[in-house]
């Protein structure tokens, strides 16, 4: 039987649901040893102040031992990237194991430890251009939950580590018992969606002049108006052929693909914060049609309007939705 060892990697200032949420998963499969190593054997503080014991330090544990390496994330690991003598275990240890894997931040780790070169992976949406710029040779991709790259998995934010861990069950034991554990735990085997679906107007880059700073506020005051090129070049001040080439350089992307992310996050906000019918959310948001909204929102966040609003809607909505029902039992 295949020794089935999960090594943990944490560090002061540690998310712990990164620690918690895998190996709840990897307990409920069963035929898992679980094992915390940390830069010094003893209590480790979370960023939340919980204390776990890691039954390991650096220094005594071979790094040959893990079957699969997991490195979690959290604010500490900016400091943790910076410790020479765990970034060396770190690489030891990825370069002996069977498998590889980060969740949320942890990627950063793994980076700093030479681990990612060349491959493609995932971190939380509020991490992805420090990644990519301090890491140019890792191929950034944050929209997936989770990316696997060879025997390299990594994860995006927090609970996504309890997706990454599913599905390195179902890798090692099946389906079956992948599914029953996510059906214990209260979880999608897979998630539907990617995270574009939470990172609601943290995309945006700032505008650098003031041609593009007007036309990036006629954009965000009325998302639902007419913005075609030559409407927005007049909120400019520039020919239409002039905005286009520096909006494009400032923002990231073109004036329409711009247009078309702020209708979408408008449209995010109008469908869970209140109860006004897709169709109508879509004339006023600027899409021509719920069936527009429909394919757009498909194609930018993996959901249909409909699971996006089940899925996000404000927790007083949901609170008041369960008082009109009454108890169920």
């Amino acid at each position: 039987m295949t020794d089935r060892r999960i090594v943990f990697v944490v560090f002061d200032g540690f998310q712990p649901l990164d620690l918690t949420g895998p190996h709840e998963v990897f307990h409920g499969a069963g035929g898992y040893t679980c094992d915390v190593v940390a830069p010094r054997a003893g209590p480790v503080r979370s960023a939340s102040g919980l204390l776990v014991h890691a039954g390991h330090g650096v220094a005594d544990l071979d790094p040959a031992g893990p079957d699969t390496l997991v490195v979690v994330g959290g604010q500490g690991v900016d400091r943790a990237r910076e410790d020479a003598e765990l970034l060396a275990w770190v690489a030891a240890a990825a370069a002996g194991a069977r498998r590889v894997a980060s969740v949320c931040s942890g990627v950063f780790l793994l980076a700093a430890a030479g681990v990612l070169d060349g491959r493609r992976v995932t971190t939380h949406w509020s991490r992805e251009e420090q990644l990519a710029r301090e890491h140019p040779e890792v191929r950034v991709d944050c929209d997936p939950i989770f990316v696997r790259d060879g025997r390299v998995w990594t994860s995006a934010g927090v609970t996504a580590g309890m997706d990454l861990a599913l599905a390195l069950v179902e890798d090692d034991l099946g389906r079956d018992v992948a599914h029953e554990v996510a059906r214990r735990l209260v979880l999608f085997l897979r998630r539907p969606g990617g995270q574009s679906q939470f990172s609601v107007a943290l995309w945006s880059r700032q505008p650098a002049t003031d041609p593009v700073r007007a036309a990036v506020t006629a954009i965000h005051a009325d998302p639902g108006a007419r913005h075609d090129i030559a409407g927005l070049a007049a909120h400019a001040g520039l020919s239409p052929r002039h905005l286009q080439r520096r909006f494009t350089a400032e923002m990231g992307a073109p004036p329409a693909a711009y247009v078309e992310r702020v209708r979408v996050e408008a449209a995010q906000r109008a469908l869970t914060g209140g109860d006004e019918p897709v169709e109508v959310i879509a004339r006023r948001c600027g899409f021509a049609t719920a069936e527009t909204l429909r394919r757009t929102f498909h194609r930018r966040l993996g959901v249909a309007p409909s699971d996006y609003r089940a899925r996000f809607r404000s927790t007083t909505g949901a609170r008041a939705d369960l008082a009109e029902k009454g108890p169920t039992a």
